[in-house]
């Protein structure tokens, strides 16, 4: 969610927007030359839903050294870099920089507890989130354009990242957050085989755009706990026009979220809030209908379970750029809002967060 706070993005929605939702309960082009993947793990079978384990998945796979594998094969995939759906080739293992700004030298913008994620995040320690600098998607309307593009920053060594990890357990987070981790998948993986090594135990969230390759996912495959996407657009057009020419994100995020989905179920919280499994979904309703809010949501609710964990987010603000273009140009208003409120709800969906509310 960025870096400001739930109660600041409320207030900045204003309160009159609060108290009439409230009554109901309760922000990522071209494609460079293919190079062939390594061999792929093994599909395993589709996460049953249901709730949630204690253990993290990463602990079998760190013993029996797959872990350390998977990590080195993706590494290999930054010589021509085939991380992101870009694909667009840059040689990072030589210190070429991607579209999306980064080489092989890992950067870390910020690591902390954060309590502005949903709350079966963040719980009373907060979420253990690690912000990573560049991003694929480039939105013109990122709230944190400072961090996805605002150029580089110091570099971090895998060893400093397994460092972070371990501080935030160790100051009593919930979980361990990576926000914008595409395109240091690589050094996610190795970092979390060091750490796991020298006692990790939280679960890893997995905070993406929603924008990502089934082949790189299936990597993830046991690795990931939660998955926290973004659906960002249900138009081509709208993609294209706002995401650096991404006109291929709703078809490609439809199919990743079902990944996510097979891998890891449902999100129900644990009995003490908690979430430590499942996909959770999280949608922006911006202004004019750039988001097409209705056609993503219905899109949800037949193509998944309609109990799948959904964050229909209002605190849309003309952030970074998005003043140059007028459709973006302004917040949402009530009406526009309460409107994609309806919708969740006549698309059957059960499990919906509404401003910090639930409505089931």
């Amino acid at each position: 969610m960025g870096s400001v706070t739930r109660k600041q993005f409320l207030a900045a929605c204003g309160s009159t927007l609060v108290t009439t939702l409230s009554a109901g309960r309760g922000a990522r082009g071209c494609a460079g030359p293919a190079q062939a993947s390594p061999a792929r793990p093994s599909r395993r079978p589709a996460s049953s839903a249901g709730p949630a384990t204690t253990t993290p998945g990463y602990l079998a796979l760190h013993r029996s050294g797959e872990l350390k594998r998977r990590s080195e094969a993706l590494w290999r995939l930054q010589e021509s870099c085939q991380l992101c759906p870009r694909r667009c080739g840059a040689a990072r293992l030589r210190g070429e920089r991607g579209f999306c700004g980064a080489s092989s030298a890992l950067e870390v913008a910020s690591s902390h507890p954060h309590f502005g994620e949903e709350d079966p995040l963040v719980g009373r320690g907060g979420s253990g989130t690690i912000f990573l600098r560049h991003c694929n998607l480039r939105c013109v309307f990122c709230i944190n354009g400072d961090i996805s593009q605002g150029g580089p920053g110091e570099p971090s060594t895998t060893s400093q990242l397994a460092d972070m990890m371990l501080a935030l357990q160790a100051r009593g987070c919930h979980n361990v957050n990576l926000v914008t981790p595409t395109h240091f998948s690589p050094h996610v993986l190795l970092a979390l085989d060091e750490a796991v090594g020298r006692g990790l135990r939280l679960p890893l969230v997995y905070n993406t755009s929603g924008w990502e390759r089934l082949e790189i996912l299936e990597w993830l495959d046991g690795v990931v706990d939660i998955y926290l996407p973004d659906m960002k657009y249900a138009s081509a057009e709208m993609a294209g026009r706002y995401s650096s020419g991404a006109r291929d994100y709703p078809e490609v995020t439809r199919q990743a979220v079902l990944e996510m989905h097979r891998q890891v179920g449902v999100a129900r919280p644990s009995a003490d809030g908690l979430m430590r499994r499942g996909l959770m979904i999280r949608h922006l309703v911006m202004p004019n209908d750039v988001s097409g809010t209705r056609a993503v949501l219905t899109w949800i609710a037949t193509h998944l379970p309609k109990d799948t964990y959904v964050n229909l987010m209002s605190q849309y603000r003309p952030s970074f750029r998005a003043g140059e273009f007028p459709a973006l140009a302004r917040r949402i208003t009530r009406g526009e809002y309460e409107d994609a409120v309806a919708w969740a709800r006549q698309a059957g969906l059960t499990n919906v967060e509404v401003q910090g509310y639930r409505w089931l």
